[in-house]
Formats: structure tokens, C-alpha cells, sequence
């Protein structure tokens, strides 16, 4: 249940569902749905019963497409959760890792013994997805024994990092790349202590009121998230996941969403549900109404 107050959204979600834009036209029965459904988070009401646990993952369902967003922090969580809400991983038109962490990449074990062909992007990245390692480690240096230096001097047939999922297919975007019709993948580099440099991909797709985002956990802040969504269309109408507040004293105080309050913003994930009341500000050209 949504409640606009004013400038303010309050969001308590659970399993989420999200339906944009108006539904008249063919019987129920032959609509597509229209939905992003939580599958794993520590937040929700007891109704359903679903395993609470730290972590983040969403199904996103729209235009006959199904995409899957993260995997939560542990792989039998997981299994059960979407056991218990009925969702077939299958069928899926690909899978996103938002980025690196065990909170978000756990439930990869399950999905690849059910799916195991499925096509996984993930960001640029040192380690776990087979992103390749820079060259600048292999500078040749004259005067050394080949013994003495990387690969006895010559080029490897194969430079990338290692993974615990050997067998996946991972395809690394390292640019705003969209991956279907209407369905875009964006890439933003943290600069936060913690988090220096790490890359994070956030899933968006067109709808007839703008653009809706899907975030993970907003390491490099959901600001800078939504202005590189602003880039692919400046008609934002939602945002939905893990704003990454967790560590904030207070709400924050700062635009995290650039919507109305006749339009949605749910916080869920790595935010506590203090600080999931956001106040809403508008950049120029972002701000737009419902249509």
C-alpha cells in the first residue's frame, strides 16, 4: 500500500507489485503482466510468509519480457522464496546482477541449476563475473629473463578473473546498453568509501508514463543513478529497490527520485524503513506528470 502525502511518499513493500500505465483494452486473461515482484528482502508483512533475509532480488515483467534482477544472499532462501510465490527462473528473457556483493549474487547457485543457459549481465568488474583483467599487468620489460616476467613475455589466450560460477553465461556491460526493446541496463561507478570505483548496474525500461528504474543497492548513490537514467529518457516516472541508507542518521534529505506524488517510489532493500520516506525534488526537464 502506497500513501501520498504532499511533497512525500511513504512505501512499505513486500512482494511489490507495480502496474503502469492503464489496463483497459483486452480481457485479463490476455494481458501480459505488468509488475515488478520481490522476491527476496528483509522488509514485509507477515501475509505470504516468505523467508526474510538481508538481500535483494526482483522479477521484472513487462511487454511479454521477464527479467530477472539479483539473487539475494543465500541460495536456498532463494529457492524457497520463489518456490513459495510460484515464479518460474526458466523462463527468462536474461538475468542482471546489480553488483559483486554475496547479498545480491547468493541465489546465482539456484538459478543456474534450474536455468543454467541464461543469459547474466554484469557490470565491469576485478573479480567473480570472467570480466577481463587490463593488459597494463602484462607490461613486457626488456632485460628480463622470460622466466622472470608474466607469461614468459607472450600474450595469454585468456585473461580474465575467475569466478565461483564457472559454467554461466556472463556478459559484462561497461556502457548504457539496451539489452531489449525498450529495456536498458546502466552502468554508475561508486566514488563512496567502501565502495571506491565499484560499478553497479541498474535496470530501466520504457513505459508510456516515462521511465521506470530498478535499483539494487545505490552504492553509488540513487542520485547519480537517475541522472544517468535522465540521459535515456528525462520522463522518469519510478524508482524501486535498494537506496543504500543504511548508515544514514536521519532521511535524507536530498532528491532520490525526480517523481510526483501522484507517481511511485519504493524503498526497499538496503534501506531501512525510516529512512524510505523521501522528499521529493525535481531536476529541470526530469520532473514530469502522469499521462
Amino acid at each position: 500500500m502506497y500513501t501520498a502525502h504532499k511533497s512525500r511518499i511513504w512505501a512499505v513493500p513486500a512482494i511489490l507489485f507495480l502496474f503502469f500505465g492503464p489496463m483497459a483494452g483486452p480481457p485479463a486473461s490476455a494481458q501480459e503482466p505488468k509488475r515488478i515482484t520481490i522476491l527476496y528482502d528483509a522488509f514485509g508483512p507477515s501475509a505470504g510468509a516468505l523467508e526474510m533475509d538481508w538481500g535483494f532480488s526482483a522479477l521484472v515483467e513487462y511487454e511479454g519480457k521477464r527479467i530477472l534482477f539479483d539473487t539475494g544472499n543465500n541460495s536456498q532462501v532463494f529457492a524457497r522464496n520463489v518456490k513459495k510465490l510460484g515464479v518460474d527462473l526458466t523462463h527468462l528473457d536474461a538475468a542482471v546482477i546489480s553488483h559483486r556483493h554475496g547479498d545480491h549474487t547468493s541465489g546465482l547457485n539456484h538459478l543456474l541449476q534450474v536455468n543454467p543457459g541464461v543469459k547474466i549481465y554484469v557490470p565491469v568488474e576485478a573479480a567473480y563475473f570472467k570480466s577481463p583483467i587490463t593488459h597494463a599487468f602484462l607490461t613486457h620489460s626488456p632485460g628480463l629473463p622470460t622466466d622472470m616476467q608474466y607469461f614468459h613475455g607472450a600474450e595469454p589466450k585468456q585473461f580474465v578473473s575467475g569466478t565461483p560460477w564457472e559454467n554461466a553465461n556472463f556478459e559484462t556491460i561497461a556502457k548504457t546498453t539496451e539489452i531489449l526493446p525498450g529495456f536498458f541496463l546502466m552502468t554508475t561507478q561508486s566514488q563512496k568509501t567502501g565502495t571506491m570505483e565499484m560499478n553497479e548496474l541498474s535496470p530501466a525500461f520504457r513505459t508510456p508514463r516515462g521511465l521506470a528504474v530498478v535499483v539494487g543497492c545505490s552504492h553509488p548513490g540513487v542520485e547519480k543513478i537517475l541522472a544517468g537514467a535522465a540521459a535515456v529518457d528525462h520522463r522518469l516516472y519510478t524508482v524501486t529497490g535498494g537506496f543504500h541508507l543504511v548508515m544514514e542518521q536521519r532521511p535524507r534529505d536530498r532528491s532520490s527520485g525526480f517523481v510526483t506524488a501522484r507517481q511511485l517510489e519504493a524503498g526497499t532493500g538496503c534501506a531501512r524503513p525510516l529512512q524510505r520516506r523521501i522528499r521529493l525534488r525535481g531536476i529541470p526537464g526530469a520532473l514530469q506528470r502522469s499521462v
